[in-house]
């Protein structure tokens, strides 16, 4: 089967991080880029750069497009892809509200184009163990899920202004990943934010299930030994600890996950399963950010 050709959009932090992990593929490549700095155009090797993405689009030669620009840009970009006809992989949250990502479901429907957002815990394999564990019944009826996501330092203030939030940029994952892995709804979110500092850099979120089950999601951007994210669960049967992101080897981990994830949807606009998150997973996400942040 020929390689699968993508455009990537935005070509900074996580764009980067992007074509570091596909460079490994052997089913799919990074064949453009649209970015508008120039001396970030001057550092990609081997793709075709574009200043804008009209010109990108424009080339041609593309079986999907990768959005890795800043959030409060992905509706607008949704717009101009499926536009072209072209599949989506948005990098998650596909907008800042739960509002912006129904509306760019609803595009992608109109065009008649695949969405997938990039939630890339999906796709790393010691999750996809524990996921199938829980839904074999292995840990029994599940009292308790502590998810935990802590970063070495905060983001740069350039960053924040765009990034929606602690709960949007980092909490949208944790709440992504219980719907997941549990298969239950947000019932009620309670919130606490830490005040020692003047930016929220921490925070928890005490959540009721559908089910029955409790979940706390805990969120902090100082952390001495770098990245990290753990999962617990807790169910009438059996326990598991899940560090499935921390230092040596988190690096290696998130970058296999973004390869997958990335393969997974080609195969999906190819024919194959939907593997990764639908635009209503994200909306699910989205508004749980927005319940703790007492927005809704």
């Amino acid at each position: 089967m020929s390689l699968f050709r993508i455009g990537l959009i935005g070509a900074g932090r996580m764009g980067r991080v992007h074509l570091r992990a596909l460079s490994g593929s052997d089913t799919i490549r990074v064949v453009a880029a649209a970015e508008p700095s120039e001396a970030a155009r001057a550092a990609l090797r081997d793709v075709a750069s574009h200043a804008d993405v009209a010109a990108m689009l424009s080339a041609g030669g593309l079986d999907g497009v990768l959005i890795a620009a800043p959030s409060t840009l992905h509706l607008s970009l949704v717009r101009q892809i499926a536009a072209a006809g072209l599949p989506i992989l948005c990098e998650k949250p596909c907008g800042i509200t739960a509002d912006q990502v129904r509306e760019a479901a609803e595009i992608a429907e109109r065009h008649n184009v695949k969405l997938q957002v990039a939630y890339w815990r999906r796709f790393v394999p010691e999750l996809q163990r524990l996921h199938q564990r829980i839904a074999n019944g292995e840990l029994g009826a599940l009292y308790f899920v502590a998810c935990h996501q802590w970063d070495g330092e905060p983001p740069s203030a350039q960053f924040s202004v765009g990034s929606g939030g602690i709960f949007v940029d980092m909490g949208v994952h944790e709440f992504d990943q219980i719907r997941w892995l549990t298969g239950q709804e947000f019932a009620r979110l309670e919130t606490a934010i830490a005040s020692v500092t003047a930016e929220p850099e921490s925070a928890q979120v005490l959540c009721t299930l559908s089910g029955g089950s409790t979940a706390l999601v805990s969120l902090g951007q100082r952390f001495r030994i770098g990245d990290v994210c753990r999962v617990e669960v807790f169910g009438t049967r059996d326990a598991e600890d899940c560090r499935f992101l921390w230092p040596p080897d988190g690096e290696a981990v998130f970058l296999d996950a973004l390869r997958r994830q990335a393969e997974a949807f080609a195969a999906w606009v190819r024919g194959g399963p939907a593997a990764g998150a639908s635009a209503a997973d994200a909306v699910a996400a989205l508004t749980a950010a927005e319940q703790a942040e007492g927005r809704t």
